[in-house]
């Protein structure tokens, strides 16, 4: 076998797995086969991983677009962007200019050499170099070959180094060949990325035990985000302050360097001086990829595997001090053992507890508002924004990697006399209490620095206080299906799709906190709470299956299927009202019954062809008498709070603009009593109490259920008339209860609709 055919094998082996990786987690075209009697795992979310990369792309090429931008309207001094902003960049680079993007670039290799290192498990053995060394090929060749293929596989290097080396070239009058000289650009420099990071990846694991490995790991993570958030400040629309300054005291030297010397050949007037760079560049990558192997080998002289001792001598002082009284008086044995396994991991130590400090300390360093912390107290809901946004990243560090965490050892969680569920719902408890800290700072720093207190705080504290324990529960729920513990590659154990769902559920959350309108956050709160409770009954159906590829759960109605059928629904009567072009009652009434139509056919539907149990039935197995007898009393209940509750808006200035709003709709009352008496009772009813309430009743008691379910029935109407719809809710939810159909919540809510429209007439 032939050096180059060896050196091309090992690279095909490693971009078939990096292709393997992106097929069976983002891409997931073809389902596993099932095994007979028991269905198949279903994955639909390439569509949004799709979006997110080439979002993801588009985005690197507007920052690196920003950064050229930026850097010529503050450094070179003929620049005329305050007269005129649009002005294009001459493609003749100032000198100051040049010394900025060498900067960029620099930190961009930076990234491109530490990010790969820090993605990897260091501590854990090198099993395929262990595995090729068994080969019949020289050593040396071996390490050329991993040189090679970690340059051409190193994600990472590609999206840091090709779109900003594009953008400069594209400055620089390339046009046309911007895709090629960006690409050359790129291979040039990723076989250097690509040596010193198997210097401080395979070399020191022979010198270094595991926990000092972890400890390198924890610090590359450190420098990790602070070059990636400096990147990011360069982009910024309003970029100034010390990072310009910084870029005006760059060390000349440095464009000596490769990623300096590309820039000079990117940037050559004429085939001399192009020839003089080029030389120059490939002499500088020869001589450090050459001086780079002769310390690897010299690292490597004794052979691949390292015999030492792989873990430190600390375990039993650890043990010792997580067993006080103390620990086992206040927490229990699944929370101590959390927090054991936080304190051994140094790395995932660093991730859930230091990581936040630094993104939120980079932030305010590289954008100039280091002395902004009195600000806080100016801006009280900015400091409910921070401190919410602080906590969710602190749960998408840790309790999103929940099961991840167990690693290969999640079977023993199968087999304590507990249930898993129980487990994880401790685990949960154990991290939004840790997680409460962060938010508890930011805002204690907001209340010191605060000039005066109004009532307004307590209820931003209260926002994010309880919004914290809901999205601990929904990290945890994710985490289920985004986690992949048994995964050998470290890499390939989160799927990215679902941290892309959480961190847009968490965005969504954090709309309320800026929202001054009290019905707009007490919707959030419970809708968000709602889709907790969702995916939480999602997971739990998962759990019996997870170490099982090829299985899950039976079909079954859940919380989750009303949620969605409820968004579909609105969506749906949105697009008619489009299709209609006004929004009159006659088209809002006929908007609703196309919606609620479509949506009863298509769950029935999917419920039918996926052989679902627990589907709601109108009447099929009722008791009439029972029926009836627990309408009427449902019936009697809700029209008593809702007529008085009338009664006490006609003595308020609000009832002057109700009447208006129903005298302006005398011409329509076929169509309001059509709506509130046929329409609304056949698909709400459906909806909330067959599919939200029925899916909600499998996880909790009948009482929590009727709660939770009213209040998601309750938030999707009005804020006037929240207080009897969900009244409403109750009394429809306990029919639904007693008699296990949808005729007697049906008639409840048609005869209620009839009654307050008789009142309003």
């Amino acid at each position: 076998m032939s050096a180059a055919h060896t050196i091309w094998l090992m690279t095909r082996m490693r971009l078939t797995r990096q292709r393997n990786m992106l097929a069976n987690n983002l891409f997931r075209f073809k389902k596993k086969k099932s095994r007979d009697g028991i269905a198949g795992k279903r994955s639909n979310l390439w569509i949004l991983t799709a979006l997110m990369v080439v979002f993801m792309s588009f985005s690197f090429v507007s920052m690196s677009d920003n950064v050229v931008t930026n850097m010529y309207c503050h450094l070179d001094a003929d620049s005329v962007c305050r007269d005129a902003p649009h002005t294009a960049i001459p493609t003749a680079f100032a000198p100051a200019l040049m010394n900025g993007l060498t900067m960029e670039l620099s930190t961009l290799f930076l990234i491109a050499v530490l990010l790969p290192l820090g993605n990897k498990e260091m501590a854990q053995p090198d099993w395929d170099l262990e595995w090729l060394v068994t080969m019949p090929v020289e050593r040396s060749l071996l390490l050329w070959g991993r040189v090679l293929e970690r340059s051409v596989s190193n994600i990472s290097g590609w999206f840091a180094l090709m779109p900003a080396y594009g953008v400069i070239a594209w400055h620089s009058g390339h046009t046309w060949a911007v895709l090629p000289v960006a690409l050359l650009s790129t291979v040039v420099l990723l076989p250097l990325a690509a040596m010193l990071h198997t210097l401080a990846d395979t070399g020191l694991r022979m010198w270094l035990p595991a926990s000092q490995l972890r400890n390198l790991q924890a610090v590359t993570g450190l420098f990790n985000l602070p070059l990636i958030y400096f990147v990011m400040a360069l982009g910024m629309p309003q970029a100034n302050g010390f990072v310009m300054e910084w870029a005006r005291g760059f060390p000349v030297w440095v464009s000596w360097l490769p990623p300096g010397q590309v820039l000079q050949a990117i940037q050559a007037h004429g085939l001399g001086e192009l020839a003089m760079h080029s030389a120059l560049l490939l002499a500088e990558i020869v001589v450090m990829v050459w001086a780079g192997m002769q310390l690897l080998r010299y690292q490597l002289r004794h052979g691949v595997v390292n015999s030492g001792a792989r873990e430190s001598a600390r375990r039993k002082q650890v043990v010792s001090a997580t067993n006080s009284a103390g620990w086992h008086a206040l927490l229990s044995p699944v929370k101590r053992r959390e927090l054991r396994l936080l304190g051994r991991d140094r790395n995932f130590l660093f991730q859930t507890l230091l990581l936040p400090v630094i993104i939120v300390g980079s932030q305010m360093v590289f954008n100039g508002k280091l002395n902004s912390l009195a600000e806080l107290g100016e801006h009280h809901t900015l400091a409910a924004a921070i401190a919410f946004g602080i906590g969710v990243y602190v749960l998408m560090l840790s309790a999103f990697q929940t099961l991840n965490n167990e690693g290969q050892v999640l079977w023993l969680l199968y087999t304590v006399p507990r249930s898993i569920e129980s487990v994880l719902k401790e685990k949960a408890q154990l991290w939004g209490m840790l997680t409460l800290l962060y938010p508890a700072i930011v805002l204690g720093i907001c209340a010191w620095y605060s000039p005066h207190y109004d009532w307004y705080m307590l209820v931003l504290v209260l926002t994010v206080a309880i919004g914290i324990p809901i999205y601990s529960m929904i990290a945890v729920s994710l985490g289920v299906f985004a986690c992949d513990p048994q995964a050998v590659d470290v890499r390939t154990r989160v799927r990215p799709t679902y941290v892309y769902l959480y961190m847009l559920l968490a965005s969504f959350y954090t709309w309320s906190i800026y929202s001054s309108v009290w019905s707009q956050k007490l919707v959030v709160m419970v809708l968000t709470a709602s889709m907790a409770l969702a995916l939480w009954q999602k997971a739990r159906d998962s759990l019996p299956y997870l170490l099982d590829p090829a299985a899950a759960p039976p079909s079954r109605v859940s919380t989750a299927d009303g949620l969605i059928a409820a968004t579909a629904f609105f969506i749906l009567q949105g697009i008619v009202l489009l299709f209609f072009g006004n929004a009159n009652i006659q088209t809002i009434s006929i908007a609703f019954g196309i919606a609620g139509i479509t949506v009863y056919g298509l769950m029935r539907l999917v419920y039918w062809r996926s052989r679902t149990t627990g589907v709601p039935a109108i009447w099929r197995g009722m008791e009439l008498k029972q029926t009836l007898g627990s309408a009427a009393i449902a019936t009697a209940v809700a029209g008593v709070v809702g007529l008085g509750y009338m009664q006490i808006l006609q003595h308020t200035a609000l009832w002057q603009e109700i009447s208006k709003s129903a005298t302006a709709l005398q011409g329509a009352r076929s169509w309001i009593w059509a709506l509130a008496v046929v329409a609304a009772p056949l698909c709400e009813e459906f909806i909330f109490r067959g599919l939200i309430y029925g899916g909600l009743r499998r996880s909790m008691k009948a009482p929590q259920a009727m709660l939770m379910s009213a209040a998601v029935f309750a938030v999707v109407h009005p804020p006037l008339s929240m207080l009897p719809v969900f009244m409403l809710g109750l009394c429809t939810a306990w029919t639904y209860e007693r008699s296990k159909t949808l005729l007697a919540p049906m008639l409840v809510h048609a005869v209620y609709n009839a009654m307050i429209l008789s009142q309003q007439s």
